[in-house]
């Protein structure tokens, strides 16, 4: 869908100028449309810093898989959150993240969300293949998603990675805010997730209310007889139009 809505772009140069601004990229879950159905997944951004073991603790206690996108710095300096990952291959799934949460636009004075980006598309792919990386020397498996600090990309980076053989992971809900959000918002978000969201969070900030409000909301969910999966395991399909 990516590489139609960019041909479109270089057909209609009047499109050009205002899709230059990185964008997110917004996907959900394509399921069966099933009366009834609560089909979710929850996935789980470790940037860098610590490891959320309470949140982790929670899920395998419910059963709640989710998908773990990792930086190589995480996973360096979490060993221990790494091998409580990888006692649970039925309920976590390890994916790139990259090498230093570096935000996936190219050019020397773009940032985002005050984070810099890549200076070229070399420096792009070494972030994305030195993560890859550092992932399957981790679990011995090569990942086959990549999902980009800050979840923002431009067009160029977006062709960079496809070319590099990765999926690109997006998301419909955003549940924590990069870890921000008080535990009463992250419960009130995740509560109203539907039926397809694939949620987005955080699991390397142990000292925000991020644990705390995804085992309130994520209950709640499972109360209501929602399903949990990872989109390992399902066809993810983009959704609406890049968000600038």
């Amino acid at each position: 869908m990516w590489r139609i809505f960019f041909l479109v772009l270089s057909l209609c140069p009047a499109l050009v100028q205002a899709s230059v601004r990185p964008f997110e990229l917004h996907q959900r879950l394509a399921l069966s449309s099933v009366a009834g159905d609560k089909v979710v997944a929850l996935t789980l951004d470790a940037c860098g810093g610590a490891y959320d073991a309470a949140l982790v603790r929670f899920l395998v206690e419910h059963r709640i898989p989710a998908t773990v996108f990792a930086t190589r710095r995480w996973l360096d300096r979490n060993p221990e959150g790494t091998a409580t990952l990888l006692r649970h291959p039925d309920l976590f799934d390890i994916e790139d993240h990259g090498a230093n949460h570096v935000p996936a636009v190219i050019g020397s004075d773009r940032r985002v969300y005050g984070i810099a980006g890549n200076p070229d598309a070399e420096h792009l792919r070494a972030e994305v293949s030195q993560g890859a990386e550092a992932v399957a020397r981790a679990t011995g498996a090569r990942p086959l998603w990549y999902r980009a600090a800050t979840a923002v990309y431009d067009r160029e980076a977006v062709s960079d990675i496809e070319a590099m053989g990765y999926r690109i992971a997006g998301f419909s809900l955003n549940a924590d805010a990069g870890a921000t959000l008080s535990a009463a918002e992250v419960a009130a978000r995740v509560r109203a997730s539907r039926n397809g969201d694939i949620l987005i969070a955080h699991m390397n900030r142990p000292r925000s209310d991020t644990a705390e409000g995804l085992a309130e909301g994520l209950s709640d969910l499972q109360a209501r007889g929602f399903r949990f999966v990872l989109i390992r395991d399902e066809k993810v399909v983009s959704v609406g139009r890049p968000i600038a």
